[in-house]
């Protein structure tokens, strides 16, 4: 039986497997906000991998349990602020259960792979070209699934303040990641092979770290600008806050007085701006029109809306006509936040906890897009910034400007503002979008196509950002191609692991 075709044997023992892959999850947090170091990122990714080579199903599947469960309860611990450890503990378990099975896959590569392509090229970049498209495979996996998913933990989504982040622009988040592991994965096997004896077999890597490192910006095109005044009022939003009627409005207004006589070409205010649906208070419908009379621009406000019997979570830009024509539900619903599916199940272990939910909102169909003026401005609400769909189809749409509403009034002294928040510069590197980011209670920024910042408004802080924001036409390669690089790397991982699978059959050793 000749080495090559040898099964693969672990590296680590169990129980040191699974303490690698805890330290793995927790390097991982590191790497995203609050802490943002990066580069960690490289460093965890190359210990899962580790703790995974040689693992069985079983054993791969305690491995990704025990990353997947650290991760994502370091990662959404901000969900425990008010609700206490019960929804905290079931999304980490949910989350690093799915993320645990799918990476049995990626220790089935490891055991396949060197005996299906037994030389050195299919050991140097064969399996690892497969290992970081299965890691994409499994973000989309846990992305998408169930409820819709939640795509929160996706590496390249850690790279906001990187030099990496403007390989987005051209491959999408999900092709940074792929080159990302692909680095990592690469470097494992020059390391087991002792490849560095040779150095031809370097010149890949070394390629690909100066790719990773030194790729510029997708170019767009400048297209004027709009003045543009987002306003954080800092009012009493919170699931639990303890409000008079008209108490959110009336916050708004005050932070937004100290703009009266500017020249504005739209006003913005946060998810959860308003206390009531302005379509169904007459009281609510001329505040708006009295704030837009009086900074003489269109308001983009957002409340809970009801039509037709349904609840949606609603953005409308609100004109001094007292009207608004022009409105965007809500993309995304948050499962167990804005609606409870399956009810009568979940209700029945949690009585208390879902019986807090007690309206139900509806996705929205309408595009992400407003028309002000003839500008198009590309909008996202709260969590809906980490769906690609959504983001992708406001600049098909012609978006210009992006604007995030937020209201993270519920997760106040945790992480969660800051993750969001990188999210939202990784969309602006991604499309090449400038991105006003408004939250009720903070933090907010603008933030330029290049991901810098432009100003800001801190956590707690009641205020008003005003700033000539840049507009871009043009549609980047991370947009355009992202979504197909996407789906090539998920079935196109898949397809060569049944192809590995199959090989290593016709190699399996005789005894």
């Amino acid at each position: 039986m000749s080495e090559s075709s040898a099964p693969e044997r672990a590296l680590l023992p169990l129980w040191a497997a699974a303490l690698t892959a805890a330290l793995s999850a927790f390097l991982m947090d590191l790497a995203y906000p609050a802490s943002a170091i990066w580069i960690l990122a490289f460093p965890a990714t190359a210990l899962l991998l580790l703790a995974l080579i040689g693992r069985r199903a079983g054993g791969a599947l305690l491995v990704g349990l025990v990353y997947g469960i650290v991760l994502f309860g370091f990662l959404v611990s901000f969900t425990a602020r008010y609700l206490g450890p019960i929804p905290w503990a079931a999304l980490s378990v949910v989350e690093g259960g799915l993320t645990g099975v799918a990476l049995i896959l990626t220790a089935l590569a490891y055991r396949w792979m060197p005996r299906a392509f037994p030389g050195t090229a299919g050991r140097l970049f064969g399996l690892p070209l497969v290992v970081a498209a299965l890691w994409v495979g499994r973000e989309v996996f846990v992305g998408s699934w169930p409820y819709g998913g939640f795509p929160w933990a996706r590496i390249g989504m850690s790279q906001a303040e990187s030099p990496l982040a403007p390989l987005s622009s051209w491959l999408g988040v999900s092709g940074l990641g792929f080159l990302m592991v692909l680095l990592v994965a690469m470097l494992i096997e020059i390391v087991r092979l002792r490849a560095w004896r040779t150095p031809l077999r370097m010149l890949a890597p070394a390629a690909l770290v100066l790719v990773l490192f030194f790729t510029p910006l997708f170019p767009t095109a400048a297209a004027g600008s709009m003045r543009i005044a987002a306003v954080q009022g800092n009012g009493p939003t919170g699931y639990f806050d303890q409000r008079e009627p008209f108490a959110v409005v009336d916050a708004q207004a005050e932070a937004t007085e100290p703009l009266f006589g500017e020249d504005v070409d739209l006003l913005v205010w946060p998810e959860g701006s308003l206390d009531t649906d302005p379509f169904q208070s007459d009281a609510m419908a001329r505040r708006l029109t009295f704030i837009t009379t009086r900074i003489e621009a269109p308001l983009l406000a957002n409340a809970a809306t009801g039509r037709d019997e349904l609840y949606y979570n609603t953005s409308m830009l609100w004109t001094d006509a007292g009207e608004a024509t022009q409105l965007h539900d809500k993309r995304h619903p948050v499962p167990f936040g804005e609606y409870v599916p399956d009810r009568p199940f979940f209700n029945a272990l949690a009585p208390d906890l879902i019986g807090l939910i007690q309206r139900e909102y509806t996705p929205g169909e309408n595009p992400p897009v407003v028309d002000v003026d003839g500008v198009l401005v590309g909008l996202a609400i709260c969590f809906d910034v980490i769906y690609d769909d959504v983001i992708t189809e406001g600049i098909h749409e012609g978006a210009q400007v992006l604007v995030f509403q937020t209201n993270n009034a519920d997760f106040r002294g945790t992480d969660e503002n800051v993750q969001q928040l990188a999210f939202a510069r990784m969309r602006a590197i991604e499309t090449g979008r400038s991105v006003v980011n408004i939250s009720t209670v903070g933090t907010s920024q603008i933030i330029e196509p290049d991901g810098t910042t432009v100003t800001r408004l801190d956590a707690g802080e009641a205020g008003a950002m005003l700033e000539d924001v840049e507009l871009r036409t043009g549609i980047t390669s991370g947009v355009l191609l992202g979504p197909w690089v996407q789906q090539l790397l998920v079935w196109g991982g898949l397809a060569a692991l049944l192809l590995a699978w199959w090989r290593s059959r016709r190699h399996r050793p005789r005894m």
